[in-house]
């Protein structure tokens, strides 16, 4: 059971702001947030309700990793990992609930988190989509169990994110039938591998193929670390990452091979083999196909990324939120100091965050809902899988981006408070931060989107002749200054209604929402393809233009996901009965979508899309949107559904409310008494 000492208690008194006028229903939106594999989702979080669970910040980097060690093997007991794993291996074959519960164990240590997913989110993961019958028989069951912990060996010190490019080799020997993997220079070690420092005893490996002479790409293979007395086998190089900006829990290391020998038959075949000869086969003809087919099966990682991510600022808002309707701070105009949420500027700072976090959240499921589909076979065709890595590339960055920005702020907003580590935040943002750099590079992931938007935007025009573009680029341009939600039709709505901040609330309502972030996303995309398009055929030029482009790509891939999070905002309002919870739920998707004008209003300004006085009244009507929602604030985020056993931080425990409404009953006790000083201000207006 968790201390009673963070256990919240009632609050006295109300919170100073005007009562609701709506009431949430907040059972009905916690169904909503925690989506599809809602079960899933309680049963983890029930599970880490156990101390056993808890990060302990008392305990030094060694200390650490072995208790986290300790928490995967908790795991196993509480069939906690098996759930994406093969029905005949005592699995379920459950994919999307296997993400669903992974993420929640953010709450308990990020380290645990990230670790279990090393294991059977990564190593396991691989021998599962890239091996065959024969592997699954030999090394699953190991896995599952933790009697074989594992690394995953992918990226190396020379290449990251271009895994295409890696410096490991196996080659293959036709007279031993095996395949030699080596780490021909130093660029090509193996780095920041979870389970490599210390308890991985096998890794799965991605190294170039070649056999007879010919490199067949990225494959990977299955190597053993250990032999059964303990000891790295021979050709074996391990080196510990040592202590590193967060996740201390777990032990990253980094791997070398020199000229190490592993059976032909650890290859994971799959999608590719090597015969006994050495012939090379596949039934992916294509290199390039083949390659982003095999890490295609590996998207669950990013997945899970960026449902972690959410459910990260979702904590760390419940911490903030909670203390900023109890924590008072300067004289209000009641006679007694205002609570910090009361205050314009902390409901901007927290309020929007809060909005953003909903949507990625609700992207969220919709995302994990075709990631389950692809996985169990139901909607996995080329095109879904397509879909589903493009998926996976714009919300991942969106998601740990906020992550560490709602964090930050947060642990701003709580003062002093929040900078103690029994508050939590400084731990989840420090935890949180490399998020935004594995599974991918944020940037990297994104200009992968700009290129998927550039090839759908240019399968439109295929064949086109030069009048059919011409005609498409005038529309363009008379799109930019005679836009349908531009100046004209807004324009006109100011002069109806007479009150520009009256008219932006009745004019940029779901609908205009909606084309503004759409067109801005096809706008961009249109005006880069229109540059690039001067390259033809010549590649050094078309090379340079997408360089000078790259920025502004990446800024639409950006557009694109936000886009995404705000359609699907809106697809879960759209489900709720209750006029109250909607009509809240809908003034939040407003606070997502004005915030996201508001951010690039400039861009909205320039093309037409809003009038300078539109664009001004944009932010007055954020604030209004905020001080709506100020008197639910506190049951938005109790609808995230964590538990004091989840929270953990004492300022959001009712420490903080005991604390005011014990100093404002003395000051009161203090007054009634007759005994009161006079302050020295009060005595000068007297005597004036």
């Amino acid at each position: 059971m968790v201390d009673a000492a963070i256990r919240p208690t009632p609050a006295a008194d109300a919170p100073t702001a005007a009562p609701a006028p709506h009431t949430i229903d907040v059972d009905r939106v916690n169904e909503l947030l925690l989506g599809t594999w809602a079960e899933t989702r309680r049963e983890a979080r029930e599970m880490i309700k156990d101390p056993a669970f808890w990060r302990d910040d008392s305990l030094a980097k060694d200390a650490h990793r072995e208790r986290v060690l300790s928490q995967l093997h908790l795991l196993v007991e509480n069939r906690a990992v098996h759930r994406a794993f093969p029905k005949r291996f005592g699995g379920e074959e459950n994919n999307g609930a296997n993400i669903a519960g992974f993420e929640e164990l953010v709450a308990a240590d990020p380290s645990l988190q990230i670790k279990s997913g090393v294991q059977w989110g990564l190593f396991g993961s691989a021998i599962l989509q890239l091996g065959t019958e024969q592997h699954h028989e030999k090394w699953l069951p190991g896995v599952m169990d933790l009697s074989i912990p594992g690394a995953f060996a992918m990226t190396e010190i020379g290449h990251g994110s271009d895994v295409a490019a890696v410096g490991t080799t196996a080659t293959y020997d036709p007279e031993t039938e095996e395949f030699v993997i080596n780490t021909p220079f130093r660029a090509a070690t193996k780095e920041y591998l979870g389970n490599a420092a210390l308890h991985g005893i096998a890794a799965t490996v991605f190294a170039q193929l070649i056999t007879n002479g010919v490199n067949h790409g990225v494959h990977c293979f299955y190597v053993p670390l250990r032999g059964d007395d303990g000891n790295d086998l021979p050709g074996i190089g391990r080196e510990d990452d040592g202590l590193k900006g967060g996740l201390n829990g777990i032990d990253n290391g980094r791997l070398s091979f020199d000229h190490v020998r592993i059976p032909r038959t650890n290859l994971l075949n799959r999608y590719g083999d090597v015969a006994a000869d050495g012939t090379y086969s596949s039934e992916i003809s294509s290199p390039g196909r083949r390659f982003f087919t095999m890490l295609g099966t590996l998207v669950q990682g990013r997945v899970s990324l960026d449902g972690a991510a959410s459910w990260a600022s979702a904590l760390g808002l419940h911490i903030a939120i909670t203390y900023a309707t109890q924590r008072r701070q300067f004289d209000g105009a009641n006679g007694e100091e205002t609570v910090l949420l009361d205050y314009g500027k902390h409901q901007r700072r927290l309020l929007p965050r809060l909005a953003t976090t909903y949507a990625q959240i609700f992207a969220h499921d919709e995302f994990l809902q075709k990631f389950d589909g692809v996985f169990s076979g139901r909607t996995d065709t080329p095109e879904d899988r397509e879909d589903l890595e493009t998926l996976a590339a714009a919300l991942k960055p969106l998601s740990t981006w906020h992550a560490l920005d709602t964090l930050q702020e947060a642990r701003e907003a709580c003062g002093g408070a929040g900078f103690m580590f029994e508050n939590r935040l400084v731990g989840l943002r420090a935890d949180l931060d490399i998020y935004v750099t594995f599974e991918g590079d944020n940037n990297i992931l994104l200009q992968l989107v700009g290129k998927r938007l550039l090839t759908d935007f240019a399968k439109q025009f295929k064949g086109a002749d030069a009048r059919k573009l011409a005609r498409y680029a005038v529309g363009q341009t008379a799109g930019k200054v005679f836009h349908g939600a531009g100046l004209r039709a807004l324009g006109q709505a100011v002069a109806d209604f007479g009150q520009v901040a009256r008219s932006v609330e009745l004019g940029l309502r779901e609908e205009q929402q909606h084309e503004l972030l759409t067109e801005r996303v096809q706008q961009m995309v249109a005006d880069i393809a229109g540059r690039l398009r001067a390259a033809g055929k010549d590649k050094v030029l078309g090379e340079k233009l997408f360089n000078e482009n790259q920025a502004e790509l990446i800024e639409a891939a950006r557009a694109h996901g936000e886009l995404l999070q705000w359609e699907a905002f809106t697809d879960a309002i759209r489900r709720i009965d209750d006029a109250g919870t909607r009509q809240v739920l809908t003034w939040l998707r407003d606070l997502f979508g004005l915030s996201l004008i508001e951010k690039h209003l400039a861009w909205h300004m320039i093309n037409g899309r809003l009038s300078t006085q539109r664009a001004a009244a944009v932010s007055s009507y954020i604030d209004r949107l905020c001080a709506r929602l100020r008197p639910h604030a506190l049951e938005l985020v109790q609808a995230f559904g964590y538990e004091p056993e989840h929270v953990r931080a004492q300022i959001a425990s009712g420490v903080e409310q005991q604390r005011q409404d014990e100093a404002r009953a003395y000051y009161a006790a203090l007054e009634a008494s007759g005994e009161a000083p006079v302050s020295e201000k009060a005595l000068k207006q007297r005597t004036r």
